[in-house]
C-alpha cells in the first residue's frame, strides 16, 4: 500500500494558505494546518479537510520565534511520520513609509517573512534528507519582489529575498532530489474583503490588471498541487508569478499616476510640519 503524501502549509487558517490546504486535500494529500492567531478558523479548515476524507492536524506557532518554530516541527513529526511537501505561506503585510520605518517594524516583517521561511524550510529539508524523501519546498512570495509600490520597503525587501533564497535552496538541495519553487501572487481575493467592506477596493484595482480580476486562493492551491506533482519534477529554482499581468504595464499602480488614492504624507513629515506650526 502506497504511503499517503503529507504536506505542511504554514499560515493556512485563511486566505491563500487555506486555499492551498484545501486544494491539496482534494488532490489526495494529508495536511498539517498551521496558524498563528486564528485558532477557530484553523479548526474550520481542518474540518473541511477531514470532510474531504483526508487526515489533518492543526498546529499553532509564531514562526518569527525560532523556539516556537522548532516546537511546531517537533509536534508535526509526532503526528506525521514524514513530510513530502512544505508550503511556506505564513507571512505578514505591514505598510510603512521608508521615512517612518522603525527597527521594530523591520524586525517584525523580516523575522516573519524571511527568517521564519528560511528556518522552516531548513527543518523540513533536513527531515526529507534524513528520510530519503525527494520532496518539494514551495515558498509564497509576492509580485512586490519585482513591482514597486510606495510604503512597502521592508515587505518588498523580504519578498525579494525569498525569490533569491529559493534559487539557493534549489541549488543546495538538488543533490538530494529535493526541489524548491517560489510562487509570487499579485492582488488576491481574500475573505476579509467582505468582512471589512472593501469591495470598492477590488472594483478600483481590478480594471488596472490586464486580466481584469483578482487572483483566487484556489488558483494558487491548484498551482501548488501541480508544482508538487511528478509532472513538475524538472521544475526547481524558479519563481512563478501569478498576478494576472499586473507587472506588465509601464506605469506602476501608485500615487504618481493615481494621486487621489495616496494623499497622506509620511508620519515623519507630518510630525515636522506639526512642530513647525507650533513654533509659529
Amino acid at each position: 500500500m502506497q504511503a499517503s503524501k503529507i504536506a505542511l502549509v504554514t499560515g493556512s487558517s485563511q486566505g491563500i494558505g487555506r486555499g492551498i490546504a484545501l486544494e491539496l486535500a482534494r488532490a489526495g494529500w494529508d495536511v498539517g494546518v498551521h496558524y498563528g492567531g486564528h485558532a477557530q478558523r484553523a479548526q474550520e479548515v481542518a474540518q473541511e479537510i477531514r470532510n474531504i476524507g483526508r487526515r489533518c492536524h492543526v498546529f499553532q506557532a509564531d514562526i518569527s520565534n525560532l523556539e516556537e518554530l522548532r516546537r511546531l516541527y517537533d509536534e508535526f513529526f509526532q503526528v506525521f511520520d514524514h513530510i513530502d511537501l512544505l508550503v511556506n505561506n505564513a507571512g505578514i503585510t505591514r505598510k510603512m513609509n521608508y521615512l517612518d520605518a522603525t527597527p521594530e517594524h523591520f524586525s517584525q516583517v523580516i523575522h516573519t517573512n524571511l527568517r521564519g521561511t528560511y528556518f522552516s524550510g531548513q527543518y523540513a529539508a533536513r527531515r526529507m534528507v534524513k528520510d530519503g524523501i525527494k520532496g518539494t519546498i514551495i515558498n509564497i512570495s509576492s509580485n512586490h519582489s519585482m513591482g514597486t509600490w510606495e510604503d512597502f520597503s521592508v515587505y518588498a525587501a523580504a519578498k525579494g529575498a525569498l525569490d533569491k533564497l529559493g534559487k539557493n535552496i534549489a541549488m543546495d538541495l538538488a543533490p538530494y532530489g529535493i526541489r524548491c519553487v517560489t510562487i509570487a501572487p499579485g492582488y488576491t481575493q481574500l475573505e476579509w474583503f467582505e468582512e471589512r467592506a472593501v469591495e470598492n477596493y477590488v472594483n478600483v484595482m481590478a480594471p488596472r490588471i490586464p486580466m481584469q480580476r483578482f487572483l483566487t486562493p484556489q488558483e494558487v492551491g491548484k498551482a501548488v498541487v501541480f508544482l508538487a506533482s511528478d509532472g513538475a519534477g524538472y521544475i526547481t529554482g524558479t519563481t512563478l508569478y501569478m498576478d494576472g499581468g499586473a507587472l506588465l504595464p509601464v506605469a506602476a499602480d501608485n500615487r504618481y499616476n493615481n494621486p487621489e488614492y495616496y494623499t497622506e504624507k509620511p508620519l515623519y513629515l507630518q510630525e515636522i510640519a506639526s512642530k513647525e506650526e507650533n513654533l509659529q
